[in-house]
């Protein structure tokens, strides 16, 4: 069996032990799942002969060693294909190698992986079908992955990981106007479109859809991620976020800006976030977004120095939310986070130059989520503010514009670009740039033009 045993953004697969027919109940075996059980949690089966029924299923029997499988289309016009690869290639310490117009496909492994070196790139080409990480990049500097169509992977699309945290000193890494797609196809929870860590990366330009949880995860310092479209994510779980990071008070200085967001629910419609900061982290800065039809879109959950600036909200219910988790239930995790603050050297340059906040930090009420502003914001619908009592007096929230009609070009046709006669310029808005959010043509993609649907949204479930 499958399941979301008890928390809905941790899954499992558990091993049968018995079925009792007489008393309808499936008995599990050990090991248990960690977070233990709890009613009303949603689970299937899989591998169950039985269960075959449309195209695509199939059932192992280990005992004899015979696959059953209802292929997708007739055997005679396909090519069947069983891999055994793992990685396809591997750049060790190379610097200027580009990889252009290939197709990576069916392997156990995944498409390329890159460690160390400089300036690289993996260019206008394919990776599906793999059983791993379609790109891995670990260290080096200046390595880029643009234009390429990801999708049909087991685990995540691309995972950066570059620059030194100690000294700031950035990767330069690019990931940019790449579609990924119906990832997490295996491991459903925590494997994300893109996966960006350490110092001074960007991620840009990137469509990234239809996948049961995350499509950015982030950690690390001074990142930038803009111009990015995502939706019909975290479809699977819930308390999840499309992009998503948390826990760390270091982790400061990301910047998440001009993004199209949209379409964001969860399963069963019971809420999911745009931009999920989570378990008081900190120094964030959630600029110039669009946020369409996404529960609670941008979250701060106890966080400090955070700000959400000159954003678009349309119909997003809950669509700013900030709490004092850290003053309850959290607070205990307090101490974890100073240990990780200890880890940095935050007390010399360049930390206490750029963070000065962090050197009287554990001085200053840790658990207060104090320094997080709230302006130029544009709210369509009334019921948006979702702030905890003991948020409230630390918060600074000037300058938002709640209204039905904002100005927009053609609301309909989902153009919030605004007229001229705008009541938001006089608050200050500064214009999004709309028109430039997303996938843009280029000799340097591997496939033009990409169509793709937005997932439909689920039937709210009772709560």
């Amino acid at each position: 069996l499958h399941g979301y045993w008890f928390w809905d953004w941790s899954d499992q697969r558990q091993r049968v032990k018995q079925i009792d027919l007489e008393a309808h109940t499936i008995e599990l075996a050990e090991p248990y799942h960690s977070y233990g059980y709890r009613k009303g949690q949603w689970y299937y089966a899989f591998n169950a002969l039985c269960e075959i029924d449309q195209p695509g299923e199939y059932y192992l029997d280990r005992e004899t060693g015979i696959l059953y499988f209802w292929p997708p289309a007739p055997v005679q016009s396909c090519k069947i294909v069983v891999s055994v690869c793992g990685n396809l290639v591997s750049l060790r310490d190379v610097s200027n190698v580009t990889l252009r117009g290939l197709t990576f496909e069916m392997a156990r492994g995944g498409a390329v992986r890159i460690e160390g070196g400089t300036a690289c790139r993996l260019v206008a080409c394919t990776m599906r079908n793999l059983g791993d990480w379609a790109v891995g990049v670990a260290g080096g500097a200046q390595h880029a992955v643009v234009g390429c169509d990801m999708y049909d992977l087991a685990e995540g699309g691309v995972s950066v990981e570059g620059g030194d945290r100690k000294t700031l000193t950035p990767a330069a890494h690019l990931v940019d106007n790449n579609h990924i797609f119906r990832w997490g196809r295996w491991s459903r929870m925590y494997k994300s479109a893109v996966s960006v860590g350490g110092v001074g990366n960007r991620v840009s330009h990137n469509l990234l859809h239809d996948a049961p949880h995350t499509a950015i995860f982030f950690r690390g310092n001074e990142h930038i991620i803009e111009l990015n479209e995502i939706h019909s994510v975290c479809y699977e779980s819930n308390d999840a976020g499309a992009i998503y990071n948390g826990r760390d008070f270091t982790q400061r200085g990301t910047v998440i800006r001009h993004n199209y967001i949209h379409d964001v629910y969860g399963f069963r419609a019971r809420g999911c976030v745009g931009v999920y900061l989570d378990d008081m982290l900190s120094g964030t800065r959630i600029e110039g977004n669009v946020f369409y039809r996404t529960y609670r879109a941008a979250f701060i959950g106890g966080g400090r120095d955070n700000a959400i600036v000159n954003n678009i909200f349309v119909e997003c219910p809950k669509a700013i939310h900030v709490d004092a988790r850290a003053l309850g239930w959290a607070a205990p995790t307090l101490e974890g986070m100073r240990q990780r603050l200890e880890q940095m050297p935050y007390r010399q340059p360049p930390w206490s130059e750029r963070y000065p906040e962090l050197l009287t930090l554990y001085d200053d009420e840790p658990g207060v989520p104090k320094g997080n502003v709230i302006e130029r914001n544009i709210i369509v619908g009334e019921d948006w503010e979702d702030i905890a009592a003991q948020a409230r007096p630390h918060l600074t929230m000037r300058d938002n514009l709640v209204t039905e009609d904002p100005g927009f070009v053609d609301r309909a046709g989902l153009n919030f670009q605004l007229t001229p006669q705008s009541p938001a310029w006089q608050i200050g808005f500064v214009a999004i740039p709309v028109a430039s959010i997303g996938l843009y043509e280029s000799p340097d993609r591997a496939s033009w033009p990409v169509t793709h649907q937005v997932r439909p949204r689920p039937a709210a479930e009772d709560q």
